[in-house]
């Protein structure tokens, strides 16, 4: 029924602060739905977290009063990453959990991601669900009354939980001799992240750690890493780690401030996990857009890849299904399932990290085990996401790279599931030939659909 969900996107649902779906008015009538499909003839226990957005604590406040008038007991943990959510969701035997963040996008976006009481996101059809509750239920006169009516309490110790579950995963491994750069984004990590790292032995450098509410993601973290490459060459830093706005993500940059390749990274930690026989099946999930030379160098070394659609909530879905532990995408969400239930980018630096202490090797040293093919990618801005096999000129200059690339390389073209943009990516074995393609077919999409 994914195709039904007018809401919710690939990851929950996304938009401009105060705009429609964005406003008081559709979190009340949200968290009456959420409260509503949680019950099962109880008050339903649910976690609130958010990012440091201005725009999250009128969201916060709506979709606390929609819970509470649902008869929902609402746990408020404030600003924290988005995997610390999910967990404190498990940890307090709550029946769900909601992330109030628009993860990388700017400040005047905002959104909100649901978990179950497993700490996963809801699946297409629970999603489904509550959009239909929230048009069936969503009247005042359909609220819980007198004792039914909920309560939403502040929790005073999420952030010290999170924390020592994080430092936990390390089994007692010291980071003593790492000097490491940490950019916030301004973000929902901005306490936690130095602090975990720094309780772990490390020397913490934080940068872009003050958010204002406005500033979170500007050029900072991991969208923009020209901040933090300053930084670790500045500081003679071991490492850089960027960190987008609700830390589930995680980008990294050598010593020498480059940038490390998202597959090379996940390849690496993939082989971790192999070589210490906790890889499940030795088979990682990826998505569509990881490179063939990973598949290939990873196929060489006994590990298998299996090939999700884009986003971290199919690549989980994937490892459930199949019973595997490891997962990532090329953009820097990275699952470790004996931790975590979506992508946490604090517990993947701490895993690189204890890779690098482990094999006394630089981080480049660890991530440049293989060559990626040439890939080119093109965001287009578009102004409607019309379907693609409806728009004769961009079909025709995807099959004609397609057809001159045979089998030496791959065309991927795909709407963001977040923003009005389509997502163009080639490869191949010859960069300028990528380089061409990619240009062609994101020409095209312009002349059709372009902003």
């Amino acid at each position: 029924m994914a195709h039904t969900r007018k809401l919710f996107g690939t990851d929950g649902i996304r938009g401009k602060a105060n705009h429609y779906p964005m406003t008081p008015e559709v979190m009340i009538a949200l968290g009456r739905a959420i409260a509503k499909n949680f019950s099962n003839g109880e008050s339903p226990k649910i976690v609130i977290g958010k990012d440091t957005r201005l725009s999250g604590y009128m969201l916060e406040t709506a979709l606390t009063s929609g819970l509470v008038s649902g008869g929902a007991q609402v746990f408020l943990v404030g600003p924290l990453p988005t995997p610390a959510i999910a967990q404190l969701t498990r940890s307090f035997n709550a029946h769900a959990g909601i992330m109030i963040s628009a993860s990388h996008n700017p400040a005047q976006d905002n959104g909100v991601k649901v978990f179950d009481s497993n700490g996963f996101k809801l699946e297409d059809l629970q999603e489904h669900k509550i959009e239909m509750l929230m048009q069936l239920d969503a009247s005042p006169h359909k609220s819980s009354y007198g004792e039914k009516i909920g309560k939403a309490i502040r929790v005073d110790d999420a952030r010290g939980r999170y924390i020592e579950y994080a430092k936990g995963t390390m089994e007692g491994d010291s980071f003593e001799g790492l000097k490491v750069v940490v950019d916030c984004a301004n973000g929902a990590a901005y306490k936690v992240a130095p602090d975990i790292f720094s309780e772990l032995g490390a020397k913490v450098i934080a940068i872009n750690n003050i958010p204002d509410g406005n500033n979170i993601n500007f050029k900072s973290g991991a969208m923009h890493l020209e901040s933090l490459s300053k930084k670790v060459l500045e500081q003679k830093a071991d490492i850089g780690i960027a960190l987008d706005g609700d830390a589930d993500r995680l980008v990294v940059v050598d010593h020498k401030g480059k940038k490390i390749d998202g597959d090379s990274l996940m390849g690496r930690l993939a082989l971790e996990l192999k070589e210490k026989g906790k890889l499940s099946k030795n088979t990682i999930v990826s998505t569509v857009m990881s490179n063939g030379a990973l598949e290939k160098h990873l196929f060489l070394q006994g590990v298998k890849i299996v090939r999700a659609a884009v986003g971290d909530r199919y690549v989980i879905e994937q490892m459930r299904a199949q019973g595997y532990n490891f997962g990532a995408e090329q953009s820097g969400h990275i699952i470790f399932g004996d931790y975590s239930t979506t992508g946490d980018g604090i517990i993947a630096a701490l895993q690189l990290m204890r890779a690098m202490k482990e094999s006394k090797k630089s981080v480049r040293e660890l991530c440049s085990s293989f060559t990626p093919h040439p890939q080119t990618l093109i965001n287009v801005q578009v102004k409607e996401k019309k379907p693609i096999e409806q728009m004769q000129k961009v079909k025709d200059s995807i099959e004609k790279a397609r057809k001159e690339l045979s089998t030496s390389g791959r065309v991927l073209v795909r709407y963001s599931g977040t923003e009005n943009i389509c997502r163009v990516m080639v490869e191949g074995v010859q960069a300028r030939r990528v380089r061409v393609f990619a240009a062609k077919i994101a020409n095209a999409i312009k002349l059709e659909v372009g902003a």
